[in-house]
């Protein structure tokens, strides 16, 4: 297990944002591709780029690939891996299956046929079975078949790396910008964290808060508990001293970051219950940033100096043309001052024009477009993680 082949996966449309962050993190072989992000390293390394990785959702680690045209090939493939060394019987386990351009195209076949290769080799040495626990499980399979190849992969971060664990309960369904994504945006916008910020129609305030937590430096997901690397059978005590290090390391600059913004960030919304879950998710995060109720509208351009970075509301808090339009007017009053918005659907882009360059992701299932308005200043050199 000293040299590894992981997969961070990403929303569509920010690998290359996913790639820069990686590379300045200090990770080797790094090479996005469809879907996220290539690199190399150990246990340890898998570890890092869980704790730091703000636009990373998942890091898998590569098991194996094998050619898979059939249901016996499926079986015999997983069952190869010394799956005792990973697992043992009184943890839990989950699969889950993606197919394009396979014979086996049924997902849930294959993520079945997948775990009882896994469980059988476990019972044969041991006498005794994992259980299955979709939701939480200790050892979180991915399997990935693309014109019959399979690749296996293991899970290294467990639950889902977006959560970050400073929004509110509900504010997932009153703001659907996950944290990844917003921190995406942010990396896309040339936002080079020393200029002032404003989210005119911050919602429950991700941009702003994703904002000053990496201009502090301060780890992505430094609050979890565990993650799926830290369960495996796998990791010798070389891995564990190191994880305990790199954990260590990662509690120190959540500590000193917390409190630390260093630049000014403005987070506004006309919604009285956006605001108050922007206040809760801003005290749970520990960031200094400055909350106001009121419309984009009456936004003065000198209460915005620096970057303007947003995603409007869908139609959902009030008429999505209505909230376009004052948009578009804040941004033209802004002049050459750089601004982002995350436009998903057409009339954003009708209402404030055409934009200096546009950018492909999605949001979920949503795609959008990322536009840039104003002069966005030319983009510095890297800062690497001490």
């Amino acid at each position: 297990m000293s040299t590894l082949q992981l997969f961070a996966t990403a929303a569509k449309g920010t690998e290359g944002a996913l790639r820069d962050e990686l590379r300045e993190l200090g990770i080797r072989g790094v090479r996005a591709d469809r879907g996220g992000v290539h690199f190399t390293g150990d246990l340890s390394t898998a570890l890092g780029a869980c704790l730091w990785s703000r636009v990373a959702i998942r890091v898998l680690c590569e098991l194996d690939r094998f050619p898979c045209a059939h249901e016996d090939a499926l079986y015999d493939g997983v069952s190869a891996i010394d799956w005792p060394s990973w697992i043992d019987p009184s943890q839990t386990l989950a699969v889950r299956a993606a197919s394009r351009g396979s014979a086996l195209s049924h997902t849930q076949f294959v993520a079945q046929r997948t775990k009882d290769a896994v469980v059988d080799r476990i019972r044969e040495r041991t006498g005794a079975r994992p259980s299955v626990d979709r939701d939480a499980p200790d050892l979180l399979l991915f399997v990935h078949l693309v014109n019959d190849e399979a690749t296996l992969y293991a899970d290294a971060s467990g639950a889902s790396l977006h959560a970050r664990g400073y929004r509110p309960r509900g504010s997932s369904e009153a703001a659907p910008l996950k944290e990844s994504l917003a921190a995406a945006m942010l990396r896309l916008s040339g936002w080079d964290r020393e200029a002032p910020l404003c989210d005119p129609m911050c919602g429950t305030g991700t941009i702003g808060i994703e904002a000053a937590l990496w201009a502090a430096g301060a780890p992505a997901n430094a609050h979890r508990k565990r993650f799926g690397v830290e369960g495996w059978g796998v990791a010798t005590e070389v891995d564990r001293t190191a994880f305990r290090q790199i954990r260590e390391e990662a509690r120190d600059a959540a500590a000193a970051a917390r409190g630390k913004t260093p630049m000014e960030i403005l987070l506004r919304d006309i919604d009285p219950s956006a605001i108050a879950m922007t206040e809760e998710a801003v005290a749970t995060s520990g960031v200094q940033v400055r909350v106001v109720r009121g419309a984009a509208a009456d936004l003065d351009a000198d209460d915005a100096p620096g970057f303007l970075v947003t995603n409007p509301p869908y139609g959902e808090r009030l008429p999505l043309g209505d909230a376009a339009r004052d948009l578009g007017r804040v941004i033209r009053a802004r002049g050459e001052r750089p601004s982002v918005v995350l436009a998903g659907a057409p009339v954003i882009l009708d209402a404030i024009g055409r934009p200096l360059r546009s950018h492909e992701l999605h949001n979920g299932d949503l795609s959008c477009r990322l536009l840039s308005y104003g002069s966005i200043p030319e983009k510095k050199a890297p800062r690497r993680r001490a």
